[in-house]
């Protein structure tokens, strides 16, 4: 079975982590959410473990685990995805632990898919990725040092590295990430029977 871990902190974008989450069990990917505390201790509700993410519009989520970067790597996971909103993409762009993941996931000898949306592409930053096709949300795009592999789109082109815009992007990020998983046919089986009004962009 095709698995999938995404990143979870305080500040997350909850529309792009619930979608993205979501949609790819509709695909039929084993999903895990990894809570990412911030640098000196976790942040949230101490009585849980692991804390609920508080995100950015207050939406409490209660995540599958802390991260564990042991137990996190490509050789568990065939896809780590990063979401947005900037509280958490903050914290994420700033953790070693996940640099160093990310790094991981790239650099895997087999292949591994990387997704990240919205302000999440910070951590492409942080991690050091070498130059593809990248976008984010415009709020922090001026942070991208590489203009000429800065891509003003709903999503970048994707090869190893799936990235998008924001909110209004999530079901072209996700449905991305879902072929490049599990195959167009597998995408087209997961799009139908969401019923997207006509004329919708889903890809």
């Amino acid at each position: 079975m095709v698995k999938a871990l995404i990143l979870i902190a305080d500040g997350t974008e909850e529309m792009e982590f619930t979608i993205t989450y979501d949609t790819l069990v509709r695909a039929g990917i084993e999903c895990t959410s990894a809570f990412v505390p911030r640098s000196l201790s976790p942040y949230g509700s101490s009585d849980t473990s692991p804390p609920l993410a508080v995100c950015s519009r207050q939406v409490k989520i209660l995540p599958d685990v802390t991260l564990d970067p042991l137990g996190a790597g490509p050789e568990k996971y065939d896809a780590l995805i990063i979401p947005g909103g900037m509280g958490g993409a903050v914290t994420m762009a700033g953790s070693t632990e996940v640099q160093n993941l990310v790094r991981s996931y790239y650099n895997y000898s087999e292949k591994r898919i990387i997704g990240m949306i919205c302000a999440g592409s910070k951590v492409a930053i942080t991690a050091k990725l070498p130059g593809q096709p990248i976008t984010s949300h415009p709020s922090v795009q001026s942070e991208f040092p590489d203009r000429d592999r800065y891509r003003d789109l709903l999503a970048s082109d994707p090869a190893d590295l799936d990235t998008s815009r924001g909110p209004g992007t999530a079901f072209p990020f996700v449905f991305t990430l879902i072929e490049l998983l599990c195959g167009k046919e597998k995408r087209d089986e997961v799009v139908g029977p969401m019923i997207f009004p006509s004329g919708t962009v889903t890809g």
